[in-house]
């Protein structure tokens, strides 16, 4: 492991409509209808320009509320316990968010996205525009995943 610790410094925050765990749901992909807000800082507003012409944002958040990691847990679309670097689950030794949401408008400093899985008050770490060229792959494998079909998000689960 290396010795140097990096620090990140929110650059904005997230609000969505979920405010407890229970009601988040498990991916962007389960929450197409959720709409949410982006607000970024003041201090990085600038940035936001050219955003406008993009369908779809990368957002990179802390999972600030996520549980102790463990190395082997059960994955919601399973019951066999599964890698914590073969699932997505959010109590990480980095606790990193990523999720692709549709960009509905923007105004100032503020983004209004849909596809939203985080909770309320989410630390907003970056954004890049989604490029389908570059971040689409259709020939992609899914892995463990890939004959798993749609679940219900187990009750408790984080």
């Amino acid at each position: 492991m290396n010795d140097m610790a990096n620090t990140f410094s929110p650059i904005g925050i997230i609000r969505t409509p979920f405010v407890d765990k229970p009601d988040a749901p498990v991916q962007g992909q389960y929450a197409q209808s959720a709409e949410g807000s982006v607000v970024v800082d003041a201090a990085f507003a600038e940035g936001l320009q050219d955003v406008v012409g993009f369908s779809h944002l990368i957002l990179l958040y802390q999972f600030h509320r996520a549980g102790a990691v463990q190395l082997v847990r059960t994955p919601f679309l399973d019951d066999v316990p599964r890698g914590l670097f073969a699932i997505r689950h959010p109590a990480r030794p980095n606790p990193l968010g990523l999720t692709v949401v549709e960009l509905l408008a923007v105004e100032g400093n503020v983004l209004t996205v849909r596809g939203v899985d985080m909770l309320d008050g989410t630390p907003l770490l970056d954004i890049k525009p989604y490029v389908k060229r570059f971040d689409c792959f259709p020939q992609a494998s899914e892995g463990w995943l890939a004959d798993k079909g749609e679940r219900a998000k187990p009750v408790g689960l984080e």
